[in-house]
């Protein structure tokens, strides 16, 4: 028996907008304060995640934060010429201040307005506990990537932006969250605006299948879900939710998974990278849904 549409249109609204909007108004305020040990350096700060590509739904906790340092960069050079790298380095000389000092200075000024209490530092972002008033926050500390394309000069150059921030353990990750957000928002106005509400449909199916032991909890993360539904073709959604969610189901059974990307299109979707998903967890979690569809 499938879902009825009323319950999935519940299941497609978007969650806390006004106090998400609060949060990343408070930190930002705070992280832009001319004041701070790294007021001086270049950097920018901007939202990720569900929160920032509208997916999020009434059970997303945390608002996702960036703070990227600008004035140090790392680049992927693999595809420029030798003349290119050179020219690349006698462009950008070693740069002499280093993200440790960077993110210590992000760390001490969240304590100073936060409490030192109240701010948890962890090995992929710095957690700020919520208020009655304000929603928690995950602030990654990261600095520029760039993956080069071309370098003739500065005045003439090409590559893909990205970030780049340690793990722990010697990890490092590199993601392109402005890139995703661009083409989940691209996908979502070629979709007749069904891509997002979709997304937050499928991550409430989660919460349920998770809640009635059909999906271990933390087995299929928001970012994979979204670049999951992400590689279903367009013609898939539209008309009603049901419709929507049975043609891009349908579709994701019999498709080569091998060939699907993330939305930043910067790596494969499954694979054993920090930054990918593992494919057997992924089709755990599509044949759930299936489950939970059938025996509704």
């Amino acid at each position: 028996m499938a879902i009825p549409e009323s319950q999935l249109e519940t299941w497609s609204h978007q969650g806390a907008i006004i106090k998400s909007r609060d949060a990343y108004a408070s930190v930002k305020r705070i992280l832009l304060a001319t004041d701070t040990p790294y007021a001086t350096k270049s950097f920018e700060v901007f939202l990720q995640g569900s929160y920032g590509n509208d997916t999020n739904i009434w059970a997303d906790s945390d608002v996702d934060i960036v703070i990227r340092l600008d004035s140090i960069m790392r680049s992927d050079l693999s595809k420029l010429s030798p003349d290119e790298q050179r020219a690349y380095n006698a462009a950008y000389p070693d740069a002499t201040y280093r993200f440790s000092e960077f993110k210590l200075g992000v760390v001490a000024q969240l304590k100073e307005e936060f409490d030192n209490s109240n701010v948890d530092v962890g090995n992929k972002s710095v957690k700020i506990k919520g208020t009655t008033n304000r929603m928690s926050s995950d602030v990654v500390v990261c600095f520029q990537y760039r993956r080069y394309k071309r370098f003739l000069a500065i005045d003439n150059q090409e590559y893909v932006p990205g970030i780049i921030f340690p793990a722990g353990s010697g990890i490092e990750i590199i993601n392109y969250p402005k890139l995703h957000s661009e083409r989940c928002t691209a996908k979502h106005k070629n979709t007749d605006k069904y891509f997002k509400p979709t997304v937050r449909i499928l991550k409430n199916m989660r919460g349920w299948m998770v809640e009635n032991a059909l999906l271990e909890e933390e087995s299929a993360p928001s970012y994979f879900i979204e670049g999951l539904l992400y590689n279903a073709p367009d013609d898939r959604f539209g008309h009603t939710y049901e419709d929507t969610i049975c043609n891009c189901v349908n579709w994701l059974l019999e498709a080569d998974w091998s060939t699907f990307v993330c939305p930043n299109r910067q790596f494969f979707l499954f694979g054993n990278r920090t930054e990918q998903w593992q494919e057997s967890k992924g089709r755990k979690f599509l044949d759930a849904l299936v489950k939970m569809w059938k025996d509704w």
